[in-house]
């Protein structure tokens, strides 16, 4: 007969196993590669990516990636959840038309874009059959890289805005509505029944969907390559480089593990920003 005490330990037991076989040995493994040099503790591979000429821009583009296309994400996904949590019929159609994104690679969300914005895509035969340009326009160039950006920026929130939005549905969902109904017998408005009620009841959906979805904007990879290659140089994608065409593991490995501090500064800055009031006495 198992001890009860122990069934917590037995049931959790399989998750920790997986986690330690394909994460953290991993990680370890990763850490060591970017720390290490000729076997021994160095920061030498931090200096070669340091000094390469593509390091600082790669991180500007991401960090401006990042700050520039979750705040849009979350506003829009605020939006259609509450249009969304405020509907009757035809809720769950909606719904599933707005999260059908989420069933999209990245790459093929990048392809999709690349058909639209490309010299003989169908943006360029759309305004040309309506003349309003002369002839075919190449929109994704290098000597434009604030095109390549902003077709970047589009594609992300195309793509992935679907993952906060499902995140804040299932968050509104939870506030009772009698909250609602005595604010609205105090007589707020839907403007103020949303920022004095629901924001503040959703902020851990919004803590959750903010952390979720910035880590992924710095992971942002296949959508770049798609529509800008190598003339808009990201994070993930300068590792991916020294990975495979530079065959520089070490490099590799300092350049995630920027990512992974990055990633955990920016979660940090979320835990505490968007703390409950709970969370603040405690």
């Amino acid at each position: 007969m198992t001890n009860p005490r122990l069934l917590p330990y037995l049931l959790l037991l399989p998750a920790t196993l997986f986690l330690a076989f394909f994460f953290i040995m991993p990680f370890v493994q990763v850490a060591w590669m970017g720390l290490s040099a000729d076997g021994a503790l160095s920061l030498d591979q931090f200096r070669t990516m340091a000094s390469h000429w593509k390091f600082q821009p790669a991180l500007v583009n991401t960090l401006l990636l990042a700050l520039i296309v979750v705040p849009m994400q979350l506003a829009l996904a605020l939006g259609m959840a509450s249009i969304v949590t405020g509907m009757g019929r035809g809720r769950e159609v909606v719904l599933y038309i707005w999260t059908i994104p989420l069933g999209i690679s990245d790459l093929a969300a990048g392809i999709v874009w690349l058909a639209i914005l490309d010299q003989t895509g169908f943006l360029n035969s759309a305004l040309y059959s309506l003349g309003l340009i002369p002839g075919q326009v190449n929109w994704l160039t290098y000597q434009s890289p604030w095109l390549l950006f902003a077709a970047v920026i589009v594609a992300e929130v195309w793509r992935a805005t679907a993952i906060m939005l499902v995140i804040l549905v299932a968050g509104m969902g939870l506030i009772p509505k009698e909250y609602y109904e005595a604010a609205e017998v105090f007589g707020a408005g839907a403007w103020q029944r949303f920022v004095k009620v629901t924001l503040p009841l959703l902020k851990p959906s919004i803590q959750t969907a903010l952390i979720l979805r910035t880590i992924l904007a710095f992971e942002v990879f296949a959508v770049v390559i798609a529509l800008a290659g190598t003339n808009l140089p990201v994070l993930m994608g300068e590792t991916y480089t020294w990975q495979f065409a530079m065959q520089r593991r070490g490099v590799a490995a300092a350049y995630a593990l920027v990512i992974l501090g990055i990633s955990i500064a920016f979660t940090v800055v979320f835990l505490l920003a968007l703390r409950t009031r709970e969370e603040q006495r405690a």
